[in-house]
């Protein structure tokens, strides 16, 4: 398609069509065009694709040549680190699409400009005279191009600084200029003070960076051998321009979301005041953002990317109860969001299931939480605080999952106010404990380290080869503090100039083994790592220990052995995850034992015993197929380009270590591996749970571990079999008959003690106390169950006609069960059965509630039940024996 057939179109155009419109013209120039990369973005350092430019980044920093020479996209992007403005301001956004043209050694500056220009003023019609570019201040060709060629006065070329016109990938590495374009919503200012930091005046839509240099370690800069074009127009911010609205939120591209949000609360955003009108907008924004994470397979959780969709789906909520929604809603909305990137992201239409699917099972769950905190809430408003405190704002937060937010809307509610200097103090010594927490040495060991730390070395580790090594003891500690000399029975924390010891770090535990010279023998149980010291946790056994003594440390190679092949199973184990349940999976946490190994993963169900059965096979296949191991420490860039896969949240240096078992599985890893995953032998999967939402957990053993696992099943099964007098094929039967048979003798023993209770409860007929036109019956029937205690009062007061009964009883020793049953009549006084016992209930320490005829409640504190029972009577016989 020629670029003359690309009509300009100021009216009426969609964001689809602007869209399609840039995607047109880079095609007519020669460009690939390519769909959107996922929002879980391949390089391991990165949460979320937060830029256009992510997914071509190995091919900018030269770790992987390019299909193409020219490409353009349009990307999907999130960005959470200006939330709190989003709906606030006219432009800020968690998702946003980012549309991109680009050139990997083909052309440069001239081009990339002019192609800009002919795409803002000729097919999107924008007025030459409503455009102002910025270039790099010292960025003289660019300068010249806009003056000379596109024919700019040089008055409008606004010469910018390096914070906001030159573009880096890091300290070093690629990096150069950037030119901008602006629209101005104001031309009648004037051009004699042009302030492109004025938001009101100005909008920056596109973005062209000039990739010409390479910055080295002391930072010169070089020209590139092949310079490279990386641009950005923000689809939103073009819709805004060429729509002609006030902000990106009321373009097509949201405002239908933010309509149907509208249409739930029965309200007209253009009416609406400006809070209103701020939820709304943030409902708009973060929708897209939640149905396009779900789509692209990231579960709700606590950490990582499940973190930010959990936290953008409770701020839709918090956003919806603000304009008054109570119950779910999100998915509704949604659904008008996948209706409108359908035609551009097909996936979404896809998923639209697991979205629907997602979504109602987290707001289900958040909408539980803020029902639970706002009865907990409601307890402590019920004291008649002056002010909410931070300590409760806090317990409300940690404890029960609670918005600080809410907390502080439900209060100004009732006049007051929180704490919130006192909340925060709460949250930074919470920090402190989980920074504590996790510290693998004991704070007076590691004070004593700090202070040693200028004589001490950074300990060479040998392990990957070698399981005994000569070493020199660099120091000896023992309570905390450095010692001279440590004897027999000394528990000592010791550290060597070389070890074969791996210190505990990336899920693996420590080695266990042994030090020993002619003068001492000390059994090493633990050893853990500070900084690039291993520190050795041991016992001396026979002799003394000095620093400056030489020793043999040889580590026990049995448990070795046993741990190489649980770590190497952890590395299979996430291979046939993304292999058989969903590619998407990625580790959340791990345990590498002598005799298991735990992996956490994000996924939002269970797995099927189908499911387990097949990774369990397919990781047994691979390791009879016995792939051999290849481990190469490489640039951390070059790994990424090899597909490594990187635990998100682990540090990794310049050098990473890569262990790759070819064509099952690649990892940046720093553990101890078998050599080949024959040696494995055998693995079985124990366990698979949930651990949070959105977090599964499998537990297996690996290795030698199987034997001892089958062994103790095996022990078992004899046990039953010769306990049942049954073989162990038919151990299952006999257990099913067996809890049927129990099942059915509690089903009696529940009807003879609620015949029991039945016949208790006639007794107390002669107890009622008759109030006007009222019978009211308030007594205790001893060691009766709750359904039994249901049951009676239901028939008391059928004999009784109108009027109230409240049973109580203590079933357990520590429990108190309440039951209230009132007449239609005495409703209409006003006395609600729910209500009424949830009152009572509380002098026992508990609580409860139910319809306003029939209620139970329980309690903690049987001591106080007597009291409770003749509180309510005396409240009964006031109340219903008033006018």
């Amino acid at each position: 398609m020629s670029t003359s057939q690309l009509q300009p179109d100021r009216t009426n155009i969609s964001g689809a069509q602007i869209r399609q419109k840039f995607l047109d013209f880079y095609a007519a120039k020669g460009h690939q065009v390519l769909p959107s990369a996922s929002l879980v973005p391949e390089d391991p350092t990165v949460l979320l694709t937060i830029a256009g430019m992510l997914p071509f980044k190995p091919i900018f920093l030269g770790q992987r040549p390019a299909e193409f020479a020219k490409a353009a996209t349009s990307q999907k992007c999130i960005r959470t680190n200006d939330i709190e403005n989003v709906g606030r301001t006219a432009r800020h956004h968690t998702f946003f699409e980012m549309l991109g043209n680009f050139s990997f050694g083909d052309y440069f500056k001239e081009k990339a400009i002019a192609w800009a220009w002919e795409l803002s003023t000729e097919v999107f019609g924008l007025p030459p005279e409503r455009l102002v570019p910025s270039v790099f201040e010292e960025d003289d060709e660019a300068f010249a191009i806009w003056r000379d060629q596109i024919g700019i006065p040089p008055h409008r070329i606004q010469r910018m600084g390096a914070d906001d016109n030159f573009w880096t990938s890091g300290p070093t590495g690629p990096c150069g200029p950037c030119s901008e374009i602006y629209y101005d919503f104001h031309p009648e200012q004037g051009d004699d003070s042009l302030d492109l930091e004025d938001d009101s005046r100005f909008i920056e839509f596109y973005n062209l960076v000039f990739m010409q240099y390479n910055r080295d370690n002391d930072g010169q800069l070089t020209p590139l051998q092949n310079q490279n074009i990386d641009t950005g127009l923000g689809l939103e911010r073009m819709a805004q321009i060429l729509q002609k609205v006030p902000n990106n939120y009321e373009t097509d591209l949201i405002f239908p979301i933010i309509e149907t949000t509208a249409e739930i609360v029965g309200l007209d955003y253009h009416t609406s005041d400006q809070s209103t009108k701020t939820s709304l907008k943030v409902i708009g924004d973060h929708v897209r953002a939640v149905a396009h994470l779900i789509a692209d397979g990231v579960a709700a959780s606590n950490i990582g990317r499940g973190y930010v969709l959990r936290r953008l789906i409770r701020r839709i909520v918090r956003h919806g109860r603000l304009l008054g929604i109570e119950g779910p809603f999100i998915d509704r909305v949604a659904a008008t969001a996948i209706t409108l990137s359908a035609s551009a992201y097909p996936h979404l239409r896809e998923r639209q299931d697991a979205v629907k699917t997602e979504l109602q099972r987290e707001e289900s769950q958040f909408l539980k939480t803020i029902e639970k905190g706002e009865k907990l809430l409601a307890d402590i408003l019920a004291k008649k605080p002056k002010q909410i405190s931070g300590q409760d704002a806090f317990t409300l937060y940690d404890t029960h999952g609670f918005p600080l937010e809410l907390t502080e809307e439900i209060a100004q509610e009732h006049g007051l106010t929180v704490d919130v200097a006192g909340f925060e103090a709460e949250m930074e010594q919470q920090r402190q404990r989980g920074r504590d927490a996790h510290e693998t040495i004991d704070l007076t060991v590691q004070g004593s380290l700090d202070k040693l730390a200028e004589q001490i070395h950074s300990t060479q580790f040998m392990g990957y080869t070698e399981a005994t090594a000569q070493s020199k003891v660099e120091a000896v500690l023992a309570d905390g503090e450095a010692v001279e000399s440590a004897e027999a029975g000394t528990e000592v924390q010791i550290v060597l100039e070389q070890t074969p010891f791996y210190a505990e770090s990336g899920g693996q535990i420590g080695d266990r083994g042994c030090l020993c010279s002619d003068t001492c023998w000390v059994r090493i149980e633990d050893v853990q790592k500070e900084g690039d010291i291993f520190v050795h946790f041991g016992w001396i056994e026979q002799g003394v220990l000095k620093p400056g003594d030489f020793v043999t440390a040889q580590i026990d190679q049995a448990c070795r052995r046993r741990a190489q092949a649980n770590h190497t199973a952890t590395h299979l184990l996430q291979a046939a995850l993304k292999q058989i349940v969903d590619n998407s999976i990625s580790q959340a946490g791990s345990l590498v034992a002598f005799d298991r190994l735990r992996f956490d993963f994000n996924c939002p169900r269970p797995l099927t015993a189908d499911e387990l059965q097949q990774i369990e096979a397919q990781i047994n296949a691979w390791i009879v197929e016995g792939h051999a191991a290849e481990v190469a420490v490489m640039p951390i860039d070059d790994a990424k380009a090899k597909g490594a896969i990187a635990m998100f949240g682990e540090k990794y240096g310049a050098e990473v270590r890569v262990m790759n078992f070819p064509g099952v599985s690649i990892e940046l890893c720093g553990g101890t591996h078998v050599n080949n995953t024959a040696e494995i032998g055998l693995f079985k999967i124990i366990s698979e749970a949930g651990v949070a939402s959105g977090i599964r957990r499998i537990e297996a053993v690996a290795g030698p571990a199987v034997l001892t696992y089958l062994n103790l099943r095996d022990q078992v099964v004899r046990q039953l079999s010769d306990r049942f007098k049954a073989k162990p094929e038919e151990l299952p039967e006999r257990i099913a008959n067996l809890q049927t048979d129990l099942k059915t003798a509690q089903k009696e023993l529940e009807a003879l003690k609620s015949e029991l209770a039945l016949v208790k409860s006639d007794r107390l007929l002669n107890q009622a106390e008759a109030v006007g036109t009222f019978n009211i019956l308030v007594a205790q029937l001893e060691a009766v169950v709750p359904d039994a205690l249901k049951t009676a009062a239901e028939r008391l007061l059928q004999k009784l006609g109108e009027g109230a009964v409240l049973l109580g009883s203590t079933p357990a020793p520590d429990k108190v069960s309440l039951v209230a049953a009132f007449s239609p009549a005495v409703n209409q006084k006003g006395i609600q059965a729910g209500k009424f016992v949830g009152g009572i209930a509380k002098i026992c320490g508990g609580g409860g509630g139910g319809r306003p005829n029939l209620a139970q409640a329980g309690g903690r504190d049987p001591g106080k039940l007597a009291e409770a029972l003749e509180i309510a009577r005396k409240e009964l016989l006031d109340k219903l024996g008033s006018k």
